[in-house]
């Protein structure tokens, strides 16, 4: 999926691999969010994914001409989940429309651990 916006001087081009990169980069700014996960869907699996790899749980998905975004992350223990994913779908959709100019529709948020 690659994303066109066109404006006075021009067309940019935009790839998934960099609004996958925004988005994760923005989750992981959030205070509460330890990393983000993997879930190997054969046999549920969840797997922590570093920096170089925290494109890998978040998924993109255009709904016309906006995006619904899929976080898949670790929460750490002791921290209201429900703070944590409110403030993660507000700083997503802030950075990725303010740094792409792209739509954001929904955040949807998967818990997929905690950790201590």
């Amino acid at each position: 999926m690659e994303c066109k916006i066109k404006n006075d001087i021009g067309t940019i081009f935009i790839t998934e691999d960099v609004m996958l990169k925004v988005v994760g980069y923005a989750a992981l700014e959030c205070y509460g969010i330890v990393a983000m996960s993997s879930r190997r869907a054969k046999d549920g699996f969840v797997e922590w994914l570093g920096r170089e790899n925290l494109s890998k749980g978040v998924q993109i998905r255009t709904a016309g001409d906006m995006l619904d975004v899929d976080l898949f992350i670790i929460v750490e223990y002791g921290i209201s989940i429900a703070e944590v994913c409110k403030t993660i779908v507000e700083t997503v959709r802030y950075k990725l429309e303010s740094m792409t100019g792209i739509k954001v529709r929904k955040v949807n948020i998967s818990v997929e651990g905690i950790r201590i």
